[in-house]
């Protein structure tokens, strides 16, 4: 580590060198360049999570470094705190807010198809009107089938409300276009990267970091910091709960469809069954961490967030929230004459989920996963500039 006194004298000369982005660049970007040219300056923080060793190995950040730095960010918070630079410094060093803006900027660039990049710029909006009118459609739908005067379904089939057929018709291509969109976006983003063969070893490091949420831990080992210095892991227990939870749910939709098509045994299903037991575990697992993950947007420091993201971030977790509440009311109550109307709001939170899934914050996995294969690639080979210790 460098003395203090020689640290300011770099950070100062970096601070108001030319910056490494393009000035064509957004300026999201180029005002994360000069933070980043800061901080390979200081490199108190590089022990933290991946950013800091990947920013190492470079001596200038184009926009395409920028954006693979801010998706290999976890938002942990950690950095900030630390930083003797960060706000009230006058280098107003925040690298969590300036990933935080260049992640949209991210998603936005490299979205299929480009024209619907604008929606991740408007998504509090989206969210609620793909929300408003997918319940609407199916509020429509349940009362013209099953009639105004609704009753008690017998055994809780919820096929006498909305027919099989006709749910496969509706869902099948929206999941279908939000794969191909997400994979399509996630592509042309890691393609962006060079990043060159990627080993097994490498893929299986990518893929460990991704599912234990590695970088959630503060580098240490205690967590991240949120409302204040206090290290905790919450945030990472949320992640945690919420993303297993939501792959419990679609492996039992996944079982569900076997079961009808291969094994001829149509829903509805019992407790014990299996589709059931992995839809209910899923259902409160999701229901947990998205209520922990808004817990702590509420609470977290303000420095942390992009005020101009709020919306962007509620809205994807309150939708999450929607989705698995009502497909556990719906589980609790679907022998009462409350099932078309649970019915209806459950598929359609459901439906609002995948409309806007390549669009919302769930993106943000897919690319962080992405982000976390460039590093395990990266890191296996020899360093273009041995920056030292000084």
């Amino acid at each position: 580590m460098q003395p203090l006194d020689a640290l300011t004298r770099e950070a100062v000369a970096l601070a108001n060198a030319p910056l490494s982005a393009s000035t064509g660049d957004p300026p999201e970007v180029q005002d994360a360049a000069r933070m980043l040219q800061i901080c390979n300056a200081c490199r108190y923080c590089e022990g933290y999570c991946a950013v800091f060793p990947a920013m190492t190995r470079r001596l200038e950040f184009a926009a395409a470094d920028v954006h693979y730095l801010a998706n290999l960010c976890h938002g942990c918070g950690a950095c900030l705190h630390a930083c003797q630079y960060a706000p009230p410094h006058e280098f107003a060093v925040n690298v969590p807010r300036a990933m935080a803006r260049v992640r949209v900027q991210t998603y936005a660039e490299h979205a299929w198809p480009r024209a619907l990049g604008a929606l991740y710029r408007h998504n509090g909006l989206v969210l609620s009107l793909a929300l408003m009118g997918a319940l609407a459609l199916f509020l429509v739908l349940a009362a013209l089938w099953h009639g105004s005067a609704w009753h008690a379904v017998p055994d809780g089939d919820f096929y006498r409300v909305f027919p099989h057929g006709l749910m496969v018709a509706l869902f099948a291509p929206v999941f279908v276009w939000s794969v191909l969109a997400l994979a399509i976006a996630t592509r042309r983003f890691y393609r962006g990267l060079e990043p060159g063969a990627a080993s097994g070893a490498a893929r299986a490091e990518a893929l460990r970091d991704a599912l234990t949420l590695k970088y959630l831990d503060g580098g240490h080992g205690d967590g991240c910091n949120e409302a204040d210095d206090a290290f905790t892991l919450a945030r990472r227990r949320a992640h945690h709960l919420a993303f297993y939870g939501f792959m419990l749910c679609f492996a039992a939709t996944c079982v569900a469809t076997l079961y009808h098509y291969v094994w001829q045994r149509p829903a509805p299903y019992g407790w014990l069954a299996l589709p059931k037991l992995l839809g209910v575990a899923g259902g409160v697992l999701l229901v947990l961490g998205s209520a922990g993950l808004w817990w702590l947007h509420l609470r977290r420091h303000p420095l942390h967030r992009e005020p101009a993201h709020t919306a962007f971030d509620r809205g994807f977790i309150a939708l999450l929230f929607a989705t698995a509440a009502s497909g556990l009311v719906l589980a609790l109550a679907r022998a009462t004459p409350a099932l078309p109307l649970l019915l209806s709001l459950h598929l359609g939170a459901v439906l609002a989920l995948f409309l806007t899934m390549p669009y919302s914050k769930f993106a943000h996995g897919m690319y962080r996963g992405a982000a976390l294969l460039r590093w395990a690639v990266e890191r296996r080979r020899p360093a273009r500039f041995d920056l030292g210790e000084g």
